[in-house]
């Protein structure tokens, strides 16, 4: 299976990390009631988080390290597209140097966290009002694309010059932008 890199604002790695893990956590509220039972509450989701390793390799490795510390610098969340995770807004939380690094060689570890409710930052779902079918056509100022062989909606946005965080924002219906498929309909404005 061929995935697509992972991506992280402007940044897309040269190859997918090594390993990653994805911790969903739910608060629970416990109730005692008489006789030695309980009742259990739930008091919701709290944020995903989305940890892993990996290695820059070759010519260069630490320069690009340094890109990816810049990004990490940034004081904003952004979007985050992981090759099978879903895409969300998340904060760069942490980035660890994993040894001393080398001109061809840096070994690092990475935290996401998904934002929460409450955020003003986060991606929001667009009314489609109505919608239209076909490819390129318009319906009350909006314009849809049907996705053919070979798209990705890396290429579409390049194609519509939109930015990839602003085409996400106006598909809420697709849930990880590397599973898009032929004869599907994509909002480019």
């Amino acid at each position: 299976m061929d995935l697509s890199p992972m991506r992280f604002k402007n940044f897309v790695w040269p190859h997918n990390p090594r390993t990653y893990t994805i911790t969903f956590e739910r608060k629970i509220a416990v109730h005692k009631i008489p006789f030695g039972r309980h009742c259990l509450q739930s008091l919701g989701q709290t944020r995903r988080v989305l940890r892993g390793s990996g290695e820059f390799v070759g010519k260069g490795a630490y320069d690009k390290f340094k890109e990816l510390a810049s990004v990490f610098y940034e004081e904003t969340p952004g979007v985050l597209i992981h090759p099978v995770w879903m895409t969300t807004n998340a904060w760069f939380a942490a980035l660890e140097l994993r040894q001393e690094p080398r001109a061809d060689y840096v070994a690092y570890s990475f935290e996401f966290w998904e934002t929460v409710g409450g955020e003003d930052t986060r991606l929001t779902a667009v009314s489609t009002g109505g919608g239209s079918g076909g490819g390129g056509g318009a319906s009350g100022g909006e314009s849809w694309y049907t996705v053919v062989k070979g798209d990705t909606l890396w290429s579409i946005a390049g194609r519509y010059g939109v930015d990839l965080a602003g085409l996400i924002a106006l598909n809420p219906q697709i849930k990880n932008p590397n599973l898009i498929s032929v004869g599907q309909k994509v909002r480019v404005k």
